[in-house]
């Protein structure tokens, strides 16, 4: 055989038995893996927030009956209706105490749409199954929880924040002229303002820590409704040596007294009622965070 031949045989290319092995660094083989972080996780949860319609439609819901409920309270503002109660401004039933609280009326119907997104976005995932797809690309589960708290606890913090200035700036034309008007210069009103979207940013985390423990939209819902508007008429049943000193801390009683400019008789202070309501969220957030490492989904 001539030496061309041979070179022939042995060239690199031609499908004979000395071509070089293919090279496993090269991009054509090598796969691309990708580490589980927080940012990533917190990432993740913000585009399947924002993918869902209850999400935008809850939201809107929430920023208007917040600014809607508190310019009707505002204009509808009669000084001679506090006059016949019989009791100072300060003293009735606190609707009437002045501007903010005004402006504020609201917060109560706004604080169940924004409990209930927060249990439609932890809940939701156990209807649909989903939360199965989502633990397994996150096995440690912890960070799935802390970022959808993450998440909705900071979108409503700064829509209902913007919320409450609105309604605020808006109230204040229809209280022109009455002894009760303020200012956003006023001394705590910015404070009072800031703590309302404070404390929706808090129910909307208390919603996600309620439907990861329950587990079911309309068990978790129920026990949001019961919590912030049922308890605290139910404990009207206690004796009243009990329910005077039981009656500031429960949830929602701790959490208005956050976004109120004027501390009243028998409440705690703005700082110690968001203590104390901060305290109900971290308690709710313990449970699920304990049944999500500890069951199966």
């Amino acid at each position: 055989m001539s030496d061309t031949a041979l070179n022939r045989t042995q060239r690199p290319g031609e499908g004979s038995d000395l071509s070089p092995a293919p090279d496993p660094k090269t991009p054509a083989t090598r796969k691309t893996t990708y580490k589980v972080t927080g940012i990533r996780v917190l990432r993740s949860e913000w585009a399947k927030c924002w993918s869902l319609r209850s999400t935008w439609i809850t939201l809107g819901v929430a920023v208007v009956l917040l600014i809607l409920i508190g310019a009707v309270a505002s204009y509808t503002y009669s000084p001679d209706a506090v006059a016949t109660s019989g009791s100072p401004p300060s003293e009735s039933t606190g609707v009437d105490s002045d501007a903010v609280a005004l402006a504020l009326a609201g917060v109560s119907f706004a604080s169940l749409a924004i409990g209930v997104l927060g249990v439609l976005l932890s809940a939701g995932e156990y209807s649909t199954g989903m939360i199965r797809s989502t633990l397994a690309a996150v096995p440690r589960r912890l960070p799935v929880l802390c970022s959808k708290a993450a998440v909705i606890g900071s979108i409503a913090l700064v829509l209902t924040t913007i919320g409450a200035v609105a309604t605020f700036q808006l109230g204040i034309q229809g209280l022109d002229g009455e002894k009760i008007a303020l200012s956003l210069s006023d001394d705590g009103v910015l404070r009072s303002l800031a703590g309302a979207g404070v404390y929706l940013g808090l129910v909307a985390v208390f919603g996600v820590a309620l439907g990861m423990l329950i587990r079911s939209s309309a068990g978790a819902i129920a026990a949001l409704v019961g919590v912030l508007l049922i308890l605290p008429g139910l404990a009207s049943l206690l004796p009243d040596s009990w329910y005077d000193t039981l009656n500031p801390y429960f949830p929602s009683n701790a959490g208005s007294a956050a976004y109120a400019l004027h501390e009243s008789t028998n409440s705690l202070s703005p700082g110690a009622g968001l203590t104390v309501f901060a305290g109900w969220v971290a308690l709710a957030l313990a449970g699920a965070a304990y049944r999500l490492v500890k069951t199966d989904a």
